[in-house]
Parts: C-alpha cells; sequence; structure tokens
C-alpha cells in the first residue's frame, strides 16, 4: 500500500468523515481503495464528482454511485434546540470534527462553520433535539482541508487520552498488585510463625521441659 496513493486519494475525498462508505473515515476509506478493499464508489458526499476525482488518481474509469452506502443530498448542517437539549454530552463525543461546544448537564451548540453535515450526531442523541438545516454555504477544497485538519487533531486527542487513561489503569494495577504482594507475604509469615507455635505445643515433654 504505497503512502503517496493514499495521500492523493485522501486529498480528494470531501473530508465529512460520515463513515457511509462503512470506513472509520475518509482516511481509512482511501488506505482501502489503495489495497484494493474498497470501490472508488461508496462515497455519497463526494457524489459523481467526488467519484471523478478518485478514479482520476487509481486510472480507472469512473463508476455510478453505489446506493447502497446511501445518495447524494445537498450539503446540510446540524442544529441543536435549545429547549430540549440536557447536556448530555453524547453528541459531542460522536462529532468527528469536533464541531459541537458545551458542557455536561449544560445546553450544546453546533458551530455551523465547522460542521460538516455527516449526521453521526443524530442516532446518540436521547431526546431527538437535532436536525439538519440547509447550509448557506458551497463545500470545497479548503472546507475539506479545515475538516481533515480538525478530524486529525481530534484523532490525536483522543490517541493521548486513551494511552494517558491505559498508563494509570496500569499503574493501579500494578500498584494493587504490589499491595497484595506485600500482604500475601505478611500472612505467609504469620502463618509460618503460627505452625511453629503449634508444632512446639504438640511436642511430648522432655525432663528439661519438666525441670522448667
Amino acid at each position: 500500500m504505497g503512502t503517496d496513493l493514499i495521500a492523493r486519494l485522501d486529498a480528494v475525498l470531501p473530508q465529512t468523515q460520515c463513515r457511509q462508505c462503512t470506513y472509520d473515515g475518509c482516511r481509512p476509506y482511501a488506505e482501502a481503495i489503495a489495497d484494493g478493499r474498497a470501490e472508488i464508489n461508496q462515497c455519497p458526499p463526494g457524489g459523481d464528482a467526488g467519484i471523478a476525482r478518485l478514479a482520476e488518481v487509481v486510472g480507472r474509469a469512473p463508476l455510478p454511485l453505489n446506493t447502497a452506502h446511501g445518495v447524494t443530498k445537498p450539503l446540510a448542517l446540524a442544529v441543536i434546540d435549545e429547549a430540549l437539549c440536557i447536556g448530555c454530552t453524547l453528541c459531542i463525543q460522536a462529532c468527528p470534527v469536533d464541531a459541537i461546544v458545551g458542557g455536561a448537564k449544560r445546553m450544546h451548540d453546533v458551530v455551523a462553520s465547522l460542521c460538516t453535515g455527516c449526521e453521526l450526531c443524530i442516532p446518540p442523541c436521547p431526546v431527538d433535539c437535532i436536525a439538519m438545516v440547509a447550509a448557506d454555504f458551497v463545500w470545497d477544497d479548503a472546507h475539506a482541508a479545515a475538516a481533515r485538519e480538525r478530524h486529525d487533531a481530534r484523532s490525536v486527542r483522543l490517541a493521548r487520552l486513551a494511552a494517558e487513561r491505559q498508563a494509570t489503569v496500569g499503574a493501579a494495577t500494578r500498584g494493587a498488585g504490589t499491595a497484595s504482594a506485600s500482604a500475601a507475604r505478611k500472612r505467609a509469615i504469620v502463618d509460618a510463625a503460627i505452625e511453629r507455635a503449634r508444632a512446639r505445643a504438640q511436642r511430648p515433654a522432655t525432663p528439661k521441659d519438666d525441670a522448667r
């Protein structure tokens, strides 16, 4: 799998990170195309124009969009109903480009200029307070590049947090193991002392012991 080919494929994808292609973002989809695991017609947001660009990169004829992955639609952006939002943060966790702001138990809001229209925030919302509305701008290469940058930054952050959590769990596990081993050693010493005392108590008395 050539990294140059993957980069060129990724460069012409729309970077909506919507996963309709069945891969976890545009870069993984580019990797799948490069090594023959995926076809060039699995990206509904890119539409026919996007398929043509992918076809040019791989030197093949364009294909019709595979509608099993969805249909091409005008760009729509997510909007959160303030009156219904309960501040659960599930939409924030689902957004692949950090376009949703807010805190736990506080109302969330979508930064329209950052939203890719991926719709990944809708399924996890427990109160159905997210709707899609028509965008007032056209998605272009500049938007795609900015979305890629935000997605990459998010991926790096999540990987760092996962590593930190793993390190914390590992330290706690090692600490618990050390404490457990120490307690086991102490228990063994006590048990050995009890056994020695029992052995002495069970020995027959000797004249020397009687003299005492």
